[in-house]
């Protein structure tokens, strides 16, 4: 019989970027990206949330539960940065990494928290998005060593452990 801390080791692949974004000024669109440089205990290079020390030095969010946004709001897609997360991941369950470091292209990345929405999602959304975002934001992570993370670039649990 497998242990919850071998189930919870396991996963069944690694996940995939599919979409990356800055936000250089508050309130403004998302830059999209092909690549970025994520830079040790700082964040993503010309995102404004970069700083020293933060716990949001990056945001993920899964592209499945994009889906399921857009799906709840009666849209047929939805503009990843619509919701101002920085990197799109399918494949993988982020909150699964949950306590543990991640690698996303050459970064090592630590899970933080989850990502809850804020009142922007109403206004980004429509009526009712900060009320589907909840459980559907995705997390916060902070760089531990810094790398380029490019689009298609694998995302992996890593056996370092968390601080």
């Amino acid at each position: 019989m497998d242990t919850l801390q071998s189930l919870t080791a396991t996963f069944a692949q690694p996940g995939r970027v599919e979409w990356i974004g800055v936000r250089p000024v508050r309130v403004q669109p998302l830059r999209v990206l092909e690549r970025v440089q994520a830079v040790e205990e700082v964040g993503l290079e010309g995102d404004r949330y970069a700083s020293p020390g933060g716990k949001r030095q990056v945001t993920l969010i899964q592209a499945e539960h994009l889906q399921t946004v857009a799906d709840l709001l009666g849209m047929g897609t939805l503009d990843p940065g619509l919701v101002r997360r920085n990197i799109v991941v399918s494949g993988l369950n982020l909150l699964a990494l949950k306590g543990k470091r991640f690698r996303v292209g050459d970064a090592l990345l630590e899970y933080t928290g989850p990502c809850d929405p804020c009142s922007r999602m109403e206004s980004n959304l429509g009526k009712g998005g900060y009320n589907v975002m909840r459980g559907h934001g995705g997390i916060t992570a902070r760089v531990i060593s810094g790398g380029l993370i490019r689009l298609g670039d694998a995302v992996s649990p890593d056996d370092t452990p968390a601080a």
